[in-house]
């Protein structure tokens, strides 16, 4: 983990190379990714079988061999410890209890001349959930992007996961039935979105796609998105700390990492002005790392993709951070909220030295689908309003159209549009 100081004349070369973090060679699979889609457009449930084949290692003989079925999920789901069953029930209660304050409400404005003005929220009729599988299983992803669909009252929703030797986490199964999925399919990578987005003999075409996955299945979003809706395009996990000398250098180094475990590319940065600090978190890192399971992913990440910067002063700590924009942001500092009215851009930001940034993985209640390498600049957590959409509405009374008909008339007149210029005045004695 390199530590740079902003006053260093390389420092500006060297943040640059922070900023490039979660910059994803979206070209170099492109085509390969297209022709995924393709395939899935002309041939569907023939091409779903073959790719299913060849990247998770099983044959599917049948349409029902890619369906995950509903008994299958009761089972586990009632298999399941009974503490682990109540953690599950919390994360859901009040990931459910937090997107419900997020419901926005259609609304009628009514104007004193009788015209009325107002929006229209509905929910799509269908939502497609990527849930990442492969390598490792994350029922918390189920939670998070289920429920804000399930809140926004999206009456049929499609899950799509990977499941290498059609093997299946069973704690995700549960899920699926805490989350009352009836439709879920054993589908991967851009083969899933692309039926996702064009439907299959089984897997039905759905509205809008949400959910993380690895450069295939971000490519694929991209290259459907028009056909569907899509979250965001979002690439490797990420973490930003904010510290002061009162941080405690165990956890800062423990929070570090805990992003680092992610995967090789997930990327950790600190940012403090307390050069003492720095050095000691570095140390400390290499204390913990011996301590990880997954050791070897996460001193790899560390070591390439770590960084600690060393600012002047905190108004060039948030400056820096704010241009980092990162996924999850931790103000480990004396006091949180007063930093937090400078703080621009970031997906989550935990505040204070009892907010790991893994409470908010799990059970703290916002979403932890997050924008990353620095799209927190323009892009929103998953959020209840991904699964609706919004219809204005406008009636005009004859006194309103009768008060708007001249400067409407003289508008369209000017962009020399007859038809609408007459669609006008024609209502008008």
């Amino acid at each position: 983990m390199i530590i740079i100081k902003s006053r260093d004349k390389e420092f500006q070369n060297e943040f640059e190379k922070l900023l490039n973090r979660g910059k994803m060679d979206i070209d170099s699979v492109s085509s390969i990714v297209q022709n995924i889609i393709n395939e899935i457009k002309e041939q569907k449930n023939k091409a779903l079988f073959s790719h299913i084949s060849k990247f998770d290692g099983w044959t599917p003989v049948c349409d029902d061999d890619i369906s995950i079925d509903t008994e299958e999920m009761k089972r586990a789901y009632d298999a399941l410890d009974t503490k682990l069953k109540d953690a599950l029930h919390l994360a859901y209660d009040r990931i459910y209890s937090y997107h419900q304050k997020q419901l926005p409400k259609s609304w009628l404005d009514f104007e004193d001349n009788g015209s009325v003005l107002g929006q229209k929220i509905t929910p799509v009729d269908r939502a497609g959930l990527y849930i990442p599988g492969g390598k490792a299983a994350y029922p918390s992803s189920l939670l998070m992007n289920a429920i804000p669909a399930l809140v926004a009252g999206v009456k049929e929703i499609v899950v799509c996961t990977p499941t290498p030797n059609n093997e299946i986490n069973h704690l995700l199964l549960a899920a699926l039935h805490l989350c009352s999925i009836k439709k879920a399919f054993k589908v991967g990578g851009a083969s899933a979105i692309a039926s996702l987005a064009y439907g299959t003999q089984n897997i039905p075409k759905v509205d809008v796609i949400t959910g993380p996955g690895n450069i295939f299945v971000a490519t694929a979003k991209k290259l459907v998105f028009g056909e569907v809706n899509i979250d965001m395009i979002a690439g490797p996990s990420e973490i930003g700390i904010i510290a002061d000398s009162s941080a405690n250098i165990n956890h800062l180094a423990i929070d570090l990492l805990s992003q680092a475990e992610h995967d090789q590319m997930a990327s950790s940065i600190l940012i403090t002005t307390d050069a003492s600090l720095a050095n000691k978190v570095k140390d400390e890192i290499q204390k913990v790392l011996k301590t990880l399971s997954r050791e070897s992913i996460a001193r790899e990440s560390i070591e390439k993709r770590g960084a600690i910067i060393i600012a002047r002063d905190m108004q060039e700590v948030v400056t820096l951070m704010n241009e980092i924009a990162p996924e999850h942001l931790e103000l480990m500092v004396e006091n949180p909220f007063e930093l937090l009215p400078l703080i621009k851009h970031a997906g989550a930001i935990f505040m204070g030295r009892y907010t790991p940034e893994a409470i908010g993985d799990y059970i703290a209640g916002p979403n932890h689908t997050l924008p990353t390498g620095g799209t927190a600049k323009f892009y929103s957590p998953l959020n209840v309003e991904n699964f609706l959409k919004k219809s204005s509405i406008i009636s005009m009374s004859k006194k309103g159209i009768d008060e708007l008909a001249s400067a409407c008339a003289l508008l369209a007149d000017t962009e020399g549009l007859e038809a609408h210029k007459l669609s006008v005045t024609s209502r008008v004695d």
